[in-house]
């Protein structure tokens, strides 16, 4: 095979056509001793040279074992890999360079997708990195882009720059909600200043009803109504009615409510819920929405009697009841034992409410009853949580609460056979069944404030009998 073509190759066939042409003979020219040197050293290290690497000599540093001519072959891939790959960089990077050169000045829509950011739609629309940095800085001041949201629209200008050479950052829009635009405008400074764009707003009352097959709530959101709207309907109700065995199938419900409306009609958000009705085992319920001389807001009923008690009657969202108070077999210890409270089943994490506004007295760990919470209300009642999975933050015995405040998650600490709340209402101290005590009621208007509440209610209800009934029959199955 022949011997790859190197600089020590190379130098000795220089150094055979200078020999060659000499006008004296090989023979000759050995006969000096100090010329016969220099050619001897020459040719060694020119043989010494062919199949050897470069040798960098620094301090500290060792000589590596020369390569035989086969090494050298074998080595030459990675060689040619390594060019070849930094070859492909240096032609990406410059593919990368060049796009941003030819970015277009203009208008550019994008749609944020999964996983975008503010700063990749930037940089896809061309925008330099420095302008978009400058914009970003700018629209955190009254935007926090991690409320980006996939389907939100945004808008982005491009400039030519002054010099010619690549583009500006003029402005970019992005619509933050139905309602709101955030838009980032260049000054003549070089500066980004960001705008708020509120549109304006019009109000609507609508109406809705159905008819309960299975769930209240699977029926009202069936039929149309907004989760808030009936969110804010069982919350309200949550007073008089048990929702696990005071609903039957065939039981209706109704409510009025205000929508918020765009210029171009579309729906911005949900307004205030201004009337709840529901019928229930034929029995009728209605609660009307009214704010009063000193501001304060509640839901009353007909006669001007305020919906809220001293007490809820269920003071966690969306549970089943498990069991009642009275005597049963205890389902751990296995003998008959007073169960001094109600259990409400739900899954663990689920927030519990305080049943009505006071001051905790007991808030901690609590034997069989696991992680425990008892709040005093006034001189007579008491309510207590048990077997909760943690507590609220910032809470502690002395800690005043209100009304439908949480106070700790369900869980499934002390004696407990699964996540459950263990919930009791005291009277003087000792447990009463909290699903049939009959608690004081709130608030009841007067003079003044009952007169302008009936006057209230009328206009609502002629209000409401002039709006289209969209019944419809919710199915939960």
């Amino acid at each position: 095979m022949d011997e790859p073509f190197g600089v020590g190759r190379l130098l000795r066939h220089f150094l055979f056509i200078l020999l060659k042409r000499s006008h004296r003979p090989m023979i000759k020219t050995m006969k000096h001793p100090i010329t016969s040197g220099f050619i001897l050293t020459s040719i060694l290290f020119l043989s010494l040279s062919a199949s050897a690497d470069p040798i960098t000599l620094r301090r500290g540093a060792s000589v590596a074992p020369l390569k035989t001519s086969a090494q050298a072959e074998n080595s030459a891939p990675d060689i040619s890999s390594s060019l070849a790959e930094k070859a492909s960089v240096a032609t990406e990077a410059g593919e990368r360079k060049k796009q941003l050169n030819q970015a277009q000045p203009g208008h550019k829509q994008d749609v944020i997708g999964k996983g975008d950011t503010l700063a990749i739609v930037l940089a896809r629309a061309g925008a330099p990195a420095n302008h978009a940095a400058d914009a970003f800085a700018a629209v955190t001041k009254i935007f926090n882009p991690k409320d980006l949201r996939p389907g939100q629209q945004v808008s982005v200008q491009l400039t030519p720059a002054e010099d010619g050479e690549g583009v500006i950052l003029q402005s970019f829009a992005l619509k933050a909600s139905v309602e709101r635009d955030v838009a980032v405008m260049r000054q003549p400074n070089g500066t980004y200043k960001v705008e708020d764009k509120l549109k304006p707003l019009t109000t609507e009352v609508s109406r809705a009803s159905g008819t309960i097959d299975s769930s209240l709530f699977v029926s009202g959101t069936s039929a149309g109504i907004p989760v808030d709207v009936m969110m804010e309907l069982i919350k309200i109700f949550s007073y008089d009615v048990d929702f696990q065995r005071d609903i039957q199938p065939g039981d209706g419900f109704e409510v009025v409510f205000e929508q918020k409306l765009t210029p171009d009609r579309k729906l911005a958000r949900n307004g205030r819920l201004l009337y709840a009705a529901m019928n229930l085992s034929g029995t009728n319920l209605k609660l009307f929405r009214f704010e009063g001389d000193d501001g304060f807001v509640d839901f009353y009923t007909p006669k001007g009697e305020s919906v809220r008690k001293a007490l809820l009657k269920t003071p966690i969202d969306g549970a089943k009841l498990t069991s009642g108070f009275g005597m049963r077999q205890h389902p751990i210890l296995g003998f008959s034992l007073m169960h001094k409270g109600v259990d409400f089943g739900a899954p663990t994490g689920t927030p519990i409410q305080a049943a009505g506004d006071g001051t905790i007295k007991v808030y901690g760990g609590n034997g069989a009853y696991g992680n425990y919470a008892q709040v005093q209300h006034n001189g007579q009642y008491a309510t207590a949580y048990a077997h909760m999975s943690r507590f609220a933050p910032g809470l502690r015995v002395g800690s005043r609460v209100r009304q439908g405040q949480i106070i700790g998650y369900v869980g499934t600490t002390g004696r407990s056979t699964g996540p459950h709340l263990h919930y009791e209402v005291l009277a003087g101290g000792s447990q009463i069944n909290p699903l049939s005590v009959k608690l004081p009621s709130g608030r009841k208007l007067e003079g003044k404030d009952l007169r302008d509440f009936m006057v209230a209610v009328k206009s609502l209800e002629q209000k409401r009998d002039g709006l289209p009934q969209p019944i419809q029959v919710a199915s939960a199955r």
